[in-house]
This record gives structure tokens, sequence and C-alpha cells, in this order.
């Protein structure tokens, strides 16, 4: 069986990215809702609507410091003919009205306070002059005054049962004011899939080790945390699995019990000890896919274990960032309800030709930048699949189609944006 397993790997059926991505998302159920405190709200995904449980702002506000009237009691005043009004009121923001606005009286007003029910405008303060006279305090007023001016009618934003919030959007500074401002302070959100990440290899070293030659850091656990974290799951690297299929077999075989999503980088090429590609191709899993018309990253591959999927990404660390952007970010995105999980896509013009020959489609990390007007995109320097370099400086992908002549300098290509991009 395991001779039959190793010849297998070399037998590789590559499909296109689209194809690998629909594969892929079939088996992401929606995650479940759970409530947390607003102030751990920012980043989740709401998980379900919101709506407005009361008008805003709940009742008519003064949009000014001045003084709450009735706008009759101004028709007909200018400077020759002005009118003068009591003052039988002081109203503070935060306080309710303790007179009747009667005709003939104002009432003195803050921004934002209430005004009272039988005022219909606000006239600004520095449009009156303030006499008193006999103990008594009384506004002098030269100029008319509209219906309503000055005055933020209730509901002027939302009505009660209007739509605040949409199941599936972020949350981010401008949602946590509007759940406050409503009183919702505890958020409906999706539940992060728990996401549990191996590396693969015998010559790893942990990143507290000292180097030893012929060995390497075990970097790109580290990289897939915080892009796990960024699309909006909830990380968990566990220990290393050394070359060896049957503790591999064990390992995986755990991290499916007790998470969501299973990654693992590195393993799945077609060497003697590549043991990922001979996993996925046992009985327990049904392989979705073990190569993709992708580079870097053609080997990248994914498989289901009882409706979990685990990928298996390349252990180049450019082909493990790209195959966790193309096809992990997508699937979490989807358990959580994000409506467009993908990478925002756009044209932009290429500053740079890319000479570059490939019979698969390259997705080239890149850098974004504006130009006389216009979105331009330069490739990186260094893009080979083994190097890591260049990933710091990248905020876009370059989609490079299949092609024998390569790309020349000022020709509109896709562009796949990253996370935390500049522009």
């Amino acid at each position: 069986m395991e001779s039959k397993m190793y010849e297998d790997k070399f037998r590789r059926s590559a499909i296109s990215v689209p194809e690998a991505q629909a594969r892929v998302l079939t088996y992401a159920q929606p995650g479940e809702m759970e409530l947390v405190p607003i102030l751990e709200a920012e980043n989740r995904i709401l998980a379900s609507d919101v709506t407005a449980p009361h008008p805003f702002p709940h009742f008519r506000r003064s949009g000014m410091d001045g003084y709450a009237l009735h706008s009759m009691d101004t028709k007909g005043c200018n400077n020759e003919q002005p009118v003068q009004l009591e003052v039988v009121d002081d109203i503070p923001c935060g306080s309710l009205p303790s007179a009747a606005v009667e005709r003939g009286t104002a009432s003195r007003i803050m921004t934002g306070a209430k005004v009272p029910d039988e005022a219909d405008a606000v006239m600004m303060l520095e449009m009156t002059e303030m006499i008193e006279h006999d103990g008594r305090s009384y506004i002098r007023i030269k100029r008319e005054i509209e219906p309503g001016k000055n005055i933020t009618p209730a509901g002027f934003e939302l009505a009660e049962g209007d739509l605040i919030l949409e199941k599936g959007r972020r949350i981010g500074t401008g949602e946590i004011s509007v759940l406050a401002t409503f009183g919702i302070h505890q958020v409906p959100v999706a539940r992060k899939p728990r996401v549990a990440i191996f590396s693969t290899g015998s010559e790893l070293l942990n990143i507290d080790e000292p180097l030893q030659d012929g060995r390497i850091r075990n970097s790109n656990t580290y990289m897939l945390v915080s892009q796990i974290r960024e699309a909006g799951g909830e990380p968990h690297m566990l220990p290393a699995i050394e070359d060896d299929l049957g503790k591999a077999r064990q390992s995986v075989a755990e991290a499916f019990a007790e998470y969501d999503i299973v990654i693992t980088t590195g393993g799945v090429s077609v060497g003697d000890y590549d043991i990922m590609a001979e996993l996925v191709r046992e009985q327990s899993m049904e392989m979705l896919f073990n190569k993709v018309t992708m580079r870097p990253g053609s080997v990248t591959t994914a498989a289901v274990k009882e409706g979990k999927l685990l990928f298996a990404l390349s252990g180049n660390p450019g082909a493990c960032f790209v195959g966790c952007e193309l096809f992990v970010r997508p699937y979490i995105g989807t358990m959580l309800g994000i409506r467009d999980p993908f990478l925002p896509a756009f044209q932009a013009v290429l500053g740079k030709t890319y000479a570059k020959v490939n019979n698969f489609t390259r997705f080239v990390r890149g850098r974004l930048t504006f130009e006389d007007g216009r979105l331009v995109v330069y490739p990186a320097a260094l893009d080979e699949s083994s190097v890591m370099i260049t990933i710091k400086d990248s905020d876009v992908l370059i989609v490079v189609p299949p092609t024998n002549k390569g790309v020349e300098a000022g020709e509109l290509v896709d562009v796949l944006r990253l996370p935390g991009g500049r522009l």
C-alpha cells in the first residue's frame, strides 16, 4: 500500500486556481454565533443583521447654542421692528425642559439638548441681544427664522427598525461607535474557526534555537499564525511533525479531533521525505487536489476528513504565503459569513517588464504605487518560491497568466490586494 501511495505522488493532475478554490469552498459551513462584549468585538464578523432598537436621535435636539422659540413670533421682524421675547427656561445638554415655551417666550438651550415640544425653531445665540428688565430676562431678535431651523428631528439618521449593520460585516471603529450609540453592548459575531498549524520536516529549528549547519528555523508557522489571525481565524501553533508517516498520521488525526481546520507547511512535494503528499492519499481522507496550475505553490494540496479540511501548503515561504492567501483565507471568510472572502481584485499598469515565461499562472509579489493619476505595480526583484524577504515589502500579488514571452511594462495586469496594503 505504501509503495502504491509513493508511486501516486508522481502522478498529479493539476487544476486551476478558481477550480481549486471552488472545491475548497464547497466544504465551508457557516460557523456558530456567539455574543461578545463590545470592547472585544473589534475585527470580528457580525453573525446577524443589527437593526435600530429606537430612532436616532430619539428626541428633537438643538443643533447649536441659542434660544428655542416659536418661529411665528419672528414673522416680519427686522432691524427697525425687532421682536422681544421673555426667556423662561435654561436647558443644558442632558437636561429636560422645565417650562413650557408659550407664544412670546423663549428658552435658552445648549447644543444637543432636547428642544421643548412647543418650540419649532432655535435662534442662534449670535443672532440675539440679551436684555434684563425688572428682574426678568428678555432677548431681542431682528430677523425672521423659518420653522424647523437648527433642530435635528427625531429619527433624522435612523428610524426604529432600520438596518444599522449587515451580517458578514467586519467590525471596525465606525461600527463600534454605532453599536455603542444604540446600547448594543453584547455583539452577535461569528465564532472564529480554530485552526491547527503544523510545520513538517526534521530540518527545522525552533526560532529560539541557535543556527545549526544544514538546518533552518521554523518561520512559516509564525507567518501562518499572523495570516490566519488577520483572516479572522483563531490560530493554534502545534509542535513540528518529524519526517515520519506514522507520527504525522497521529498528529493530524488528533488535530482533526480538536480543531476546525488543519494546516501543514512542508512535505507536499515528491521527495522521499515528503510525508504529507503520502498522508493525503490515505483512505481516511478524501483528497480534493494536490496540484494547482499556479506559481509559486503548484504542489498546494487540500483534503477533507469528516467535513473538515486539511490544507497542506508548500514549505517554501513564498509558496506557503500565497497558498494561504488564495485558499485558506477565503475558506475562513466563508465560514465567518464574509460576503466577499477573496482578496480584492483590480487592474493596474505594470511598471517594469516581467520577463519570466511560464505555463502556469504566476502570482508575483509586488508593490503598488500611484503615479500620474494611475495605479502602477512593480514586481518584487526576488520572487522565487523559496524567497522570504520580499514578503514584507509586498502589498499586492500581480497575476501573470501563462505566457511564452513575459509581460511588458505599460501593460494592464490583474492585481490582488494583500491585507495591510499602503494605498
